[in-house]
Formats: structure tokens, sequence, C-alpha cells
């Protein structure tokens, strides 16, 4: 049975600040912990049922980690999803480390993107396009929250992130002289543009009000996804995977 300081130390991680004062952060899920323990994240402690500590237990012990079992019943009541009844991880936050666009490397940078759904959607779409750094404003959402982990599915594993003032960081980058494409309503069509074979910076905003002005004085290109229907907007999730596609298209790893 687990301790009483265990769960309580484990349902803190739901909150920011007490991520932040103990530098950890949880994981929840067969795949999502899987991953986490093939990656380079340190593992503080793994939460298993009988089945699972059954079905991986050649895994869990080449990763030399602490294991404990609990019941399925446990895990629904620490986790954030009631639907989690196979494992649960607490892992050590990394280091916030400033991210350098690489030769030919296209980074993605997000302007105060505040859904957690959101960004773990985009960290995973990311991943599979191949992008591997993702520069965030200090008031993008955190990605170590339960539900922007739970979205991701694994991706936040591959793909890394850096929290900073991205006025500031343009500045530090100036002498590199990349092209920056923003995602404007009115910009040019996404799909007559040409990114650039020697790499850029791509720019998804706000979900409501988009890239800030702040942001905008540094946008090289400002390109849109043409709208052939009614609606309004796009999720800037499905957005980041279009912008992406076609870049991609382009410019193949």
């Amino acid at each position: 049975m687990l301790s009483k300081n265990r769960i309580k130390y484990i349902n803190s991680l739901k909150i920011k600040k007490y991520r932040q004062l103990h530098g950890a952060f949880m994981v929840e899920g067969a795949k999502s912990v899987l991953e986490l323990l093939d990656s380079d994240f340190e593992i503080e402690f793994v939460l298993v049922t009988p089945e699972f500590q059954q079905k991986y237990s050649s895994i869990l012990t080449r990763h030399n980690v602490s294991v404990e079992t609990v019941t399925a019943q446990e895990l629904e009541g620490l986790g954030s999803f009631q639907t989690n009844d196979s494992s649960l991880a607490v892992a050590k936050t990394k280091e916030n480390a400033f991210l350098s666009p690489a030769a030919k490397e296209y980074i993605l940078m997000l302007d105060d993107v505040r859904d957690p759904g959101n960004l773990g959607t985009i960290i995973r779409i990311a991943d599979w396009y191949g992008i591997t750094k993702i520069v965030c404003s200090r008031d993008t959402t955190d990605i170590y929250n339960p539900k922007v982990i739970a979205a991701a599915k694994g991706s936040f594993t591959r793909v890394n992130l850096y929290y900073t003032d991205l006025i500031q960081y343009f500045e530090e980058i100036k002498d590199t002289g990349r092209q920056v494409i923003g995602a404007f309503l009115g910009g040019d069509s996404l799909y007559e543009f040409e990114y650039p074979a020697d790499g850029g910076i791509i720019i998804m905003g706000n979900e409501s009000n988009g890239i800030s002005e702040q942001v905008e004085q540094f946008v090289t290109n400002k390109i849109m996804i043409p709208r052939f229907g009614a609606a309004e907007s796009l999720n800037v999730g499905i957005a980041t995977a279009v912008m992406l596609d076609n870049m991609r298209r382009q410019v193949p790893l």
C-alpha cells in the first residue's frame, strides 16, 4: 500500500508551483511510461499494476528503476485520468536550456499557447515531422502539466522545449540570419510560399489573438493557410500540422 507521504507528493505534482519546487513531474499510462523508461530523463520511481509488471518485467529490470506494485484503483485515485489502470512514473524535470538553431534546421516557436491539450498535440506533431526544438514564450503553458504530457503521447521525450522571452531570444540569434515564418490571417498563401532550404523558424501564436505585435516585428515572412469553407479559424495544433507538412514537402530531412 502506498504511503500517505507518497500519495501527497504525487498529488502535489499536479500543481505547477510544486513541480517547480520538487523539480519533478508525473507521467501516466503504459505507452508514455514505457517511452519515459527509454529516454534520458532521470526517473524517481514507477508505480505499476501486477499485470504491467508481469508484461514488462524485462524492461523494468533492464532500466534498474525503483518499482512499486499498486492496484489499478490506487492508480486511478492518484493520477489525473480515470482511464489509467497500468502505470504511473515520477521523473525529474530537465534544465531550461537554450536551444540554438543548427545549420539547415527548422525550429518551432510558440507565442503564448495556453491550452495544455494544444501544446501536447503540437509536441507530438513536431515529433512526427522531425522537429526536435520548440522555443516557447514564458506564458506558454508548462510542458510538465499532466495534460500536456498525456496529449504528447511520449513525444515529450524526444522534443526539447525552451522557455524564454521571445524578444530576447531573437536578439541572441540575430546573427544566424534565419528567416522567420509566422502564421497570420491575411498573409501570403501557404501553397505558394517556398520554405528556405537552409532552415528557419516557424512561429505559431495564441489560440485567440495570434502572434503578438512584439514578436511580429521579427517575422520576415507572413503566411496563411487558405480557407475554402466557412469556418472562422483553425485549432493551433491542426494549423501547426498543416504548416509543418507543407514545410516537409519542400525541405525533407
